[in-house]
Formats: C-alpha cells, sequence, structure tokens
C-alpha cells in the first residue's frame, strides 16, 4: 500500500474505497480504516467486504455476488443497503463448493477406493498425478503436505478432466453445485433479494461443467463477471464523491 502511494506522487486522492476479506468483522473494519485514514489524510474512505466489489463491479445495486475459487462465498445486498454474507468460512471449516472441498472430496473417494481394494479409476489416477503420488497413503501425506489452500485448489481438475471418465467425479461436481446454489437461496431468503446473482472466481468462471449445473439448479437470473472486481472499488469511490 505505501508502494503504491508512492507512485501517486504529488496527487492526493480524494476518495478510496478498500474491499477486504474480513472486513464483516467491525474491529477489522475499523482497523483498516484507521490505517488507511493515516495514510490518506482528508480523503473519503469506504471499508467494505471485497465480495460487496463484485456487485458494484457488474454495475449492480442490489443482488447477489457468487464467488467460487480456491473458497466459495455468497454476498447479498438490498436497495435499501442491507447485506449479508453465507460462506466464506475459509477452507479448514467450510467454503462448500471450492476449489478445495472438490480435491478433499476427491480424495476422500480415492482412499475409500483403496480401503475397499477398488481399481482406483480415472478420478484415482488423475488425482494421485495432479498430487504427484504413487498410491493413496502416498497422495495423503502429500495433502497434508500443502500447507496453503491454492495447492489444493489447483488439484481440482483432476475431477474435472475425468468427468466424462468416473461417475465419482460427476457427483463432486454436481456436490458442489448442490452447495454453492445453498449460498444463493440462503441469501434470498434472509434478504428477500431474488437476483441477479453474479458469478465470480476462477472455478466458477473457468469450469463451464460446474457453472452450467449451477444455473440449471438457479431460478434467478445469472451473470458472469466481466470487469475485474477491482473495478468495483473504483465505483464505489466515485458514490463517495457524490454523496
Amino acid at each position: 500500500m505505501t508502494a503504491l502511494l508512492g507512485r501517486l506522487g504529488d496527487a492526493h486522492p480524494q476518495a478510496c474505497c478498500a474491499g477486504a476479506a474480513g472486513a464483516e468483522i467491525p474491529a477489522a473494519r475499523a482497523r483498516l480504516e484507521e490505517l488507511l485514514g493515516r495514510m490518506l489524510p482528508d480523503c473519503r474512505l469506504a471499508v467494505v467486504h471485497d465480495t460487496r466489489l463484485v456487485l458494484a463491479a457488474a454495475g449492480i445495486a442490489a443482488g447477489i455476488a457468487l464467488v467460487a475459487g480456491t473458497g466459495s462465498v455468497a454476498y447479498g445486498r438490498r436497495a435499501d443497503g442491507g447485506e449479508a454474507q453465507r460462506g466464506g468460512w475459509g477452507w479448514m471449516l467450510g467454503d462448500d463448493g471450492s476449489g478445495v472441498w472438490i480435491t478433499r472430496e476427491a480424495a476422500r473417494e480415492v482412499t475409500a477406493r483403496a480401503d475397499d481394494r477398488r481399481p482406483m479409476g480415472a478420478l484415482g489416477h488423475a488425482l494421485l498425478a495432479a498430487c504427484r503420488a504413487t498410491d493413496a497413503r502416498e497422495l495423503t501425506a502429500n495433502l497434508h503436505a500443502m500447507r496453503e489452500p491454492m495447492q489444493w485448489a489447483a488439484a481440482a481438475s483432476a475431477v474435472f478432466d475425468t468427468y466424462d471418465t468416473d461417475g465419482a467425479s460427476r457427483e463432486i461436481v454436481s456436490g458442489a453445485a448442490d452447495a454453492l446454489t445453498k449460498l444463493v437461496r440462503d441469501l434470498r431468503e434472509a434478504l428477500g433479494v431474488d437476483g441477479p446473482v453474479v458469478l465470480a472466481g476462477g472455478l466458477l468462471l473457468n469450469q463451464p461443467r460446474l457453472e452450467a449445473a449451477l444455473r440449471e439448479r438457479l431460478t434467478s437470473p445469472c451473470i458472469r463477471l466481466v470487469e475485474p472486481p477491482v473495478e468495483g472499488a473504483l465505483r464505489l469511490a466515485e458514490e463517495l464523491l457524490r454523496a
């Protein structure tokens, strides 16, 4: 942040919007607001949850943002400013339907096959290769050695690569779509917002099988996010200047 501000030279921003994970926690939001206030004196500030940027980047004031990548989270906002979030609990506790979740489900299937002395199948061989393992025991060891959720999420490609050749892969993708659909439905009930639903995240936007399964389940209109989320921060900062 300091390096970025240094590149502005003598320019003094009049408005700043920061989207950050954890900003839904008042104490975390207050700390970031305090930090930005010291770095940007006399600047209008807004600190929002990073999923709020998805709606803004799509040019939507009221609706639901559904993000599925390494993790998963949904954020909803009404026209009157009421908002709510579902999911986003992190890869160790939740993030159902995410890349990490898909890899975990695939690993459970592969280890179950090993326990039952069944063939590894297409999914098993693909997951072993993705994790550089020769058998289920080495698979579990390699997964436990992965400390970053992105490493887990990268192995989810094994499921999509074997979608047509392994029934368990199809079931996992279907389960992921069910989990993501639940996030949206829970928000609709909590906020009374039917949509539109803005689809975002590397997994959801780059895996057409998952996107298609999700669209089949949702009754609300769905929009793919085209602009980068940071565009949403710019639009929200502009709103601060008009306020």
